[in-house]
C-alpha cells in the first residue's frame, strides 16, 4: 500500500496495489502489519458499514474522549466524498478540513485520526461505506459539528436543495460556537 500525506499531521490518503488481469482485480484491503508500519500502531475494534443513496451528507461526527475514535474508511460500491476537518484544540490546523474522493475504482480509503470530525457526502446513485473504527461506538460520547458549516470551506460538490440529512445532523453546532473537548 501506498501512503499519501494530506495537508494535516495524521490524516492520511491510502492506496492499495491492485492487481488486474481478465478476470477482475484483487488487493490486501487492510494489513495490520503494513499498517502499523506505514501509518502507526492502530488497533481497530470494530467494523461498520452504511448504504446511501444521491445526496445523502453524514456527519460531522466524532466521539468525545475517553471514547475518541480513530477510522479508517473507504466506499466499496459508487462514489463519496469524505471529509476530516481538525478539531483539536491548539492545533496549528484546528478547523482546516482534508476532503478526498473514494469510489469503488479507484480503491483509496482515508486515515482520520482521534481529534477530528468526520463526514462524507454521497457522489453516486448509491453508495456503500465501510469504516474501521479504533474504538466502539458509545452513544453518551457521540458529538458533532455542523456539516452544513460555510465557515468551514467544504465544496461538498452537492447542490444544497438536494443534501439529504438526518435530523440529529441538522442540529449541531457550527465551529465557532463549538467548544472542542480535544
Amino acid at each position: 500500500m501506498d501512503v499519501i500525506k494530506t495537508k494535516i499531521e495524521g490524516a492520511y490518503i491510502i492506496e492499495p496495489k491492485v492487481f488486474k488481469d481478465a478476470r477482475g482485480y484483487f488487493f490486501e484491503s487492510f494489513s495490520q502489519r503494513e499498517f502499523d508500519e506505514k501509518v502507526g500502531p492502530v488497533r481497530f475494534v470494530q467494523d461498520n458499514e452504511s448504504m446511501s443513496s444521491y445526496g445523502v451528507m453524514r456527519g460531522l461526527h466524532f466521539q468525545r474522549p475517553p471514547f475518541t475514535q480513530s477510522k479508517l474508511v473507504r466506499c466499496v460500491k459508487g462514489a463519496v466524498l469524505d471529509v476530516a476537518v481538525d478539531i483539536r484544540k491548539g492545533s496549528p490546523t484546528y478547523g482546516q478540513h482534508v476532503a478526498v474522493e473514494l469510489t469503488e475504482e479507484n480503491h483509496r480509503q482515508f486515515f482520520i485520526p482521534k481529534g477530528f470530525a468526520h463526514g462524507f457526502a454521497v457522489l453516486s446513485e448509491t453508495a456503500v461505506f465501510q469504516y474501521k473504527c479504533d474504538e466502539f461506538y458509545h452513544p453518551e460520547a457521540d458529538g458533532g459539528i455542523s456539516i452544513l458549516d460555510e465557515s468551514l470551506g467544504i465544496d461538498w460538490r452537492i447542490p444544497t436543495d438536494k443534501a439529504i440529512l438526518s435530523e440529529k445532523d441538522t442540529k449541531h453546532q457550527v465551529l465557532r460556537d463549538f467548544d472542542s473537548p480535544f
